[in-house]
């Protein structure tokens, strides 16, 4: 009986590392067992009968002689088991973090534009096309989801302000987030690609005042755009 609580409580922790933690992602291959039940604090037995439960869930997938993966699956099956409650919550976190951003992200944006060297927006710039070609290649992709948070990054970054700096992780939640609620991604895309043109333009002319309005636009946009309570 002991074992077997044990073994669903893995489980559980397994499950919120992959659906709520994110450390895991859809599609992804767990470590080895060695690794995974050091990391667990558990015995290999036990990690087993954990990767079973969640096997029969439908949460992991056990390949012979490859290893055990995350279900690429769970993405969507995650997103269409959200209740009316669950989204409700979900839509205060991700106003909340809009709202913080909306706060100090306009202000770092014109301290970038004074404060940083040419190479730096230069380097800024490069992130910015890079974001751009994701998100025309895919929206929800990972690969525009980690450079869309480089691009805003480096933009707080510039600010030379240490504490700003410490900011940059809200910028990956927000918009992965954002992706999750899994609502009005084309819309939200297409006037992201739009905000960032500006965005780019208003810092190569070191344009304070004209940056921090984009800025605020570009958040206003996405919070109109996932209809979030304000």
């Amino acid at each position: 009986m002991q074992r077997e609580n044990l073994s669903q409580r893995t489980a559980e922790s397994l499950k919120k590392l992959i659906l709520e933690d994110k450390v895991y992602e859809y599609g992804q291959k767990l470590p080895n067992e060695n690794e995974l039940s050091e990391k667990l604090g558990i015995s290999r037995t036990t990690l087993r009968e954990a990767i079973r439960i969640l096997s029969a869930e439908g949460v992991l997938t056990v390949k012979r002689g490859l290893g055990t993966f995350v279900t690429e699956q769970m993405g969507q099956l995650a997103n269409d088991a959200l209740g009316i409650q669950d989204l409700s919550k979900m839509k205060i976190t991700l106003r909340d973090l809009y709202e913080t951003r909306m706060i100090f992200e306009p202000e770092a944006a014109a301290l970038a534009c004074k404060r940083a060297s040419d190479e730096e927006i230069e380097h800024i710039i490069r992130l910015g096309e890079k974001c751009q070609r994701a998100l025309k290649k895919n929206p929800q992709g990972k690969e525009r989801i980690q450079s869309e948070s480089d691009f805003h990054g480096a933009i707080l970054k510039a600010s030379h302000n240490e504490f700003l700096s410490k900011f940059v992780p809200m910028l990956t939640e927000t918009i992965d987030k954002t992706i999750s609620m899994n609502y009005n991604l084309d819309v939200v895309a297409e006037d992201a690609y739009k905000d960032h043109i500006l965005i780019m333009n208003f810092l190569k002319r070191r344009d304070a005042e004209a940056l921090k309005g984009a800025v605020t636009i570009h958040l206003h946009h996405a919070m109109w755009n996932e209809q979030l309570p304000m």
